[in-house]
């Protein structure tokens, strides 16, 4: 699984095809691009939950990066991306060969987002919808994460 977090002073997910209506926002906290590749499973789900969720990347009173989104009462907007696993090294068009077919992949982003509820408030995209996400990006705080790159 791959994530983009971003640290936000506020974020939301329109739905184009139903004009623009909110499907999910938040306000200071964090929005995670997630991306689902054929080889994931339940493991790389719980695994980057958990590290997002404790992630220390929110300043302390000394404007350290010191505090979680957990630490500040912060909320997550999750949104399912598959473009994360575009595969961009040949030709000009990507190819999603790596990407999980939509049955796997929305199973694990559920799984993904089940588990980051236990400790924060979660909003969401819609999966498969063609959407706009508006983000305010704060500091510009961006990190990237990757399950099958643990060491």
């Amino acid at each position: 699984m791959r994530a983009v977090v971003q640290r936000v002073t506020s974020a939301r997910v329109l739905l184009q095809e139903q004009g623009g209506a909110i499907a999910g926002q938040i306000d200071r906290g964090l929005v995670v691009l997630l991306g689902v590749a054929r080889e994931d499973t339940l493991a790389d789900a719980l695994w980057l939950a958990d590290k997002i969720v404790n992630l220390r990347i929110f300043a302390d009173e000394n404007g350290k990066m010191n505090l979680s989104v957990q630490d500040i009462g912060g909320e997550i907007l999750a949104v399912s991306q598959f473009t994360l696993y575009g595969d961009c090294r040949r030709g000009r068009r990507p190819g999603f060969e790596q990407a999980a077919a939509p049955e796997i992949a929305n199973e694990l982003y559920q799984n993904f987002v089940a588990e980051l509820r236990k400790n924060v408030a979660v909003a969401c995209g819609v999966f498969q919808a063609d959407m706009l996400v508006e983000i305010n990006n704060d500091g510009p705080v961006t990190m990237l994460l990757d399950s099958q790159k643990l060491f």
